[in-house]
């Protein structure tokens, strides 16, 4: 087996979130009356640490207004995020994975954002461990996937990452670990091929078929 620790980002890749992660940057950003970004822009910047993210989102927005575009876009978040569910297929494919290899969590979310996550969806006891924004450089610095490797002790070529944006295929490539790209989440096929993963699936269960004959 070539791949005995496989990484997942969490949102878009995990679970269905994309929409609603870009929804609440732009309805936060109307509440406060900055200039609300397209949806393509908002999904654009998911996956970055959320600071990151906002900036990234909106641009001319003033160093002093950070914090409250945080806490309001985390208001609109916690309303919604009961009502996201994980992509078909994907509890079942953890479920088996997890029965053959190390499986573990580089995300843009807070500890505390993930936490809830993981109760939520019941996922938590098949991740060995997992690594947020808000606890080490937040992506495209490959130090979330450098810790990992060094926790678990997998070299980076026994090492994937799997992500639907390219923040996650930029971390892997600069912790020189393979990427697999999911293109049913954030960012377009387009984006994510100019990354060069190892490959780019459609679906949950091109994901498995792919890990069943490559991984």
């Amino acid at each position: 087996m070539r791949y005995r620790l496989l990484v997942f980002d969490w949102d878009g890749t995990i679970i269905d979130s994309a929409s609603t992660i870009a929804q609440c940057i732009r309805l936060a950003a109307a509440d406060l009356a900055l200039p609300v970004p397209s949806e393509k822009q908002a999904k654009h910047v998911i996956g970055l640490g959320l600071h990151d993210a906002l900036r990234g989102a909106v641009p001319s927005l003033a160093p002093e207004r950070v914090a409250q575009f945080v806490e309001r876009y985390r208001e609109q978040f916690r309303v919604r995020e009961d009502a996201m569910d994980l992509f078909a297929g994907m509890r079942a494919l953890i479920e088996r994975l997890s029965d053959e290899r190390t499986l573990c969590i580089a995300t843009g979310k807070s500890r505390r954002g993930l936490d809830r996550a993981l109760d939520a969806t019941g996922l938590r006891r098949y991740f060995r461990a997992s690594r947020c924004a808000d606890e080490t450089e937040p992506k495209p610095s490959p130090a979330m996937l450098r810790e990992l490797m060094a926790e678990i002790d997998v070299p980076a070529d026994n090492a994937l990452m799997i992500g639907d944006t390219s923040h996650d295929l930029e971390m892997a490539r600069a912790a020189g670990v393979d990427a697999l790209a999911v293109t049913y989440g954030a960012h377009a096929a387009a984006g994510l091929l100019g990354c060069a993963p190892r490959g780019c699936v459609a679906s949950v269960a091109e994901l498995g078929q792919w890990l069943a004959a490559n991984g």
